[in-house]
């Protein structure tokens, strides 16, 4: 682990200089080192990212309904690009983890790295705001936030059925677990199940058929980190 005297590094890295370095500490500090940690950074980065993503591809993508837009969102936050982002910014160097955790590998574990992204992008928001934040997501996110093929997230549900043939596995089984909301305005919950491998992810949307399209990239970016995508 880089010397903490070297936070500034990070700093460069990010693109961003914070006005309260503790936030910066605090969004580094994984549970297993300290009962102060990251945890409630993280939960609040997780729903700036979301907004930033979703406003951003809102605005600059016009001619996409919602479903597109929708499972471009769902494919930019998921967590192995967020891990990968990570490692873009050396996380791994500042990650404040205790004995067992580094052990264990830790420092290199995706939900780890990811989960402190987040909570970085909380801290952020706590020191500067919204802007700050949205600054900063464009510049860690670089062309991916441009290079996102949709073509390639048209058809999830088509997609996902011909890895799972290919590795000679079932078929998905789609539920719907809920529907709320008044007529107009409805929400769907639905889950993608993968008995024979145990894994099961959830969509929602406006629609069932929206819904288990992106359950069914979240069932698909669960494969490809098992190798089997």
């Amino acid at each position: 682990m880089k010397s903490r005297t070297n936070i500034s590094d990070l700093e460069k890295k990010l693109g961003y200089f914070f006005s309260d370095s503790s936030l910066l500490n605090l969004a580094l500090t994984h549970k297993s080192f300290s009962s102060k940690n990251n945890e409630r950074l993280e939960f609040l980065g997780d729903a700036v990212l979301g907004y930033v993503i979703a406003t951003d591809l809102y605005r600059s993508h016009d001619e996409l309904q919602e479903d597109a837009l929708s499972l471009m969102r769902v494919a930019l936050v998921r967590g192995d690009m967020l891990a990968e982002i990570a490692l873009d910014c050396d996380l791994p160097d500042y990650l404040l983890l205790g004995p067992g955790e580094l052990k264990s590998g830790g420092r290199t574990r995706p939900s780890i790295l990811s989960d402190t992204l987040e909570a970085v992008i909380g801290a952020v928001h706590e020191d500067g705001g919204i802007e700050d934040c949205r600054n900063l997501i464009k510049n860690i996110f670089g062309s991916r936030l441009v290079d996102l093929e949709l073509e390639n997230l048209k058809d999830p549900k088509t997609r996902l059925q011909e890895i799972l043939q290919g590795n000679n596995e079932e078929l998905p089984i789609y539920e719907v677990e809920s529907v709320t909301g008044q007529d107009h305005d409805l929400s769907f919950k639905v889950k993608c199940s993968l008995p024979s491998l145990n894994m099961a992810e959830f969509g929602e949307g406006a629609s069932r058929r929206l819904s288990e399209k992106i359950a069914a990239q979240r069932i698909i970016e669960e494969l490809e980190t098992l190798g089997l995508g």
